[in-house]
């Protein structure tokens, strides 16, 4: 989950009066071919190596002191008042991005723009390096994994962030694993640009309808409170009844003639969680914004929102691919380093060369939005093995997809100092599609063989 960081007011901010103002934020993500970015978010959760118990804020060489402790890396605080308004840490900025807590304490780099797939991987480096040597020093490790594998929702510290505490009280009344998404999980997740209104809506289209393949190919949380829990990706499962207003598959995105304004209507339609002011984030879960574009927003009676508002609520929403200034990948769960560097390739090289983008829309373009579904449905628990229309698995799409990310990078022709091009990151994913297993059932096969049933050696598979 990723949602931004504030922590200045908008108080002297312009007013919005007007729709051309709510569409502002996408056209203002339209990028010529060669101003295109890549954007790489990857969590993980933390615990400490003593006892493997997941560290609270302020404990000693707790989350707030692993925050702390990336100033020797030339990181610089990012602080905001507390739900008890106490002024504490909650970032860390840097040239490498935002280091952010999540509800539970999981760590999440959110990676500056860069331009190839190796800058990418050098920053996943320089990052999980860095906070290697700060685990060394905290008495903590990090898991690359999905979910908690064996964590309780009550054994889990929540972070003194307001909007959680907002959030929190919000999700059990929308959904029965709100709570869980917000606790228990972590996701890679990858943010690419786009040229124009008509490129958007063909990168959304087809990053849609293969997000399943996502999480199939990095799913990665097949463990509940120490056992198997039935899935291979219960990350996923979990966004499946979190809050039915703002997940899914957004199904008006495969409508013709889809643009921005069709995705300004879907997020007028998401519910709020709240508004920033003055320091603070005041709860206006469950009320609309189109009552606020009113001045009728009963949190804020008589006041009108700002772009900034309106930007909050944007990074409010779950689907499955989701729309501001750039398009987020959000199908997969988190892993390890190489896994890492994996999904940025995979999505770069479908979404960023323009006859692999439309190769890889071929694949899909057929399918209906009942198969769509029923295939998001399946993922969690079937993987690739899961059916696709036409008799075949996905699984058996899988190859071809890969083959089309690979054509897509090789034309990007991006060497490193080596002369090396992107298409070596795909190499995790080609060998979990020739040997049939996802990360998960590797897992498995370790909890039922190796481990013997022992989830607590799974803290052997870090990072």
């Amino acid at each position: 989950m990723v949602m931004s960081t504030r922590n200045v007011s908008n108080e002297d901010e312009q007013r919005i009066e007007s729709r051309d103002q709510l569409i502002a934020p996408m056209i203002a993500g339209e990028k010529p071919r060669e101003a295109w970015r890549i954007g790489t978010e990857h969590e993980k959760l933390v615990y400490k190596t003593s006892d493997f118990h997941a560290p609270s804020y302020d404990e000693p060489g707790g989350i707030r002191d692993i925050l702390l402790a990336n100033q020797a890396y030339g990181w610089e605080p990012v602080e905001e008042a507390g739900p008890d308004g106490e002024i504490g840490v909650i970032a860390m900025s840097g040239t490498d991005g935002t280091i952010s807590l999540e509800p539970a304490g999981q760590l999440e780099l959110s990676g500056a723009p860069l331009t190839t797939i190796h800058e990418t991987c050098a920053e996943t480096g320089r990052h999980l390096a860095q906070v290697k040597a700060i685990g060394e020093q905290c008495g903590v490790g990090f898991l690359g994994l999905g979910m908690w594998p064996d964590k309780t929702r009550e054994e889990l510290p929540v972070m003194p962030k307001q909007r959680y505490e907002i959030m929190m009280r919000h999700m059990p009344k929308v959904g029965s694993l709100g709570l869980d998404m917000m606790l228990r999980t972590c996701t890679i997740q990858v943010n690419l640009d786009y040229s124009s209104e008509a490129d958007m809506a063909k990168k959304f289209r087809t990053s849609l309808a293969l997000q399943p393949l996502g999480t199939a190919l990095f799913a990665n949380s097949p463990f509940t409170q120490g056992k198997p829990n039935g899935f291979l990706s219960y990350r996923s499962h979990i966004w499946s009844d979190t809050d039915p207003h703002r997940t899914g598959m957004l199904p008006f995105v495969f409508d013709e003639g889809f643009g921005y304004e069709h995705y300004v209507d879907y997020m007028l339609d998401v519910p709020m969680y709240f508004v920033f002011r003055d320091g603070k984030y005041i709860d206006a879960a469950g009320q609309s914004f189109r009552d606020f574009l009113k001045g009728e927003l009963p949190a804020l009676p008589g006041e009108l929102p700002t772009q900034s508002d309106w930007w909050d609520h944007l990074s409010t929403a779950f689907p499955e691919v989701r729309l501001k200034s750039f398009l987020e990948m959000r199908g997969s769960d988190g892993g390890p380093w190489n896994r890492i560097c994996a999904l940025p390739a995979l999505w770069v090289g479908l979404l960023y060369d323009q006859s692999a983008l439309d190769a890889a829309w071929d694949l899909v373009k057929d399918w209906s939005m009942e198969e769509r579904e029923a295939l998001r449905s399946a993922v969690p628990k079937m993987a690739l093995d899961a059916p696709i229309p036409g008799g075949r698995t996905l699984g058996d799409l899988a190859g071809e997809v890969l083959d089309i990310a690979h054509a897509g990078l090789a034309a990007r022709a991006k060497p490193n100092s080596m002369g090396d091009n992107e298409t070596g990151f795909l190499e995790p994913l080609r060998e979990i599609v020739e040997s049939g297993e996802t990360p998960a059932q590797r897992l498995l096969a370790k909890y039922h063989g190796e481990w013997g049933g022992d989830i607590t050696r799974i803290y052997e598979e870090s990072f």
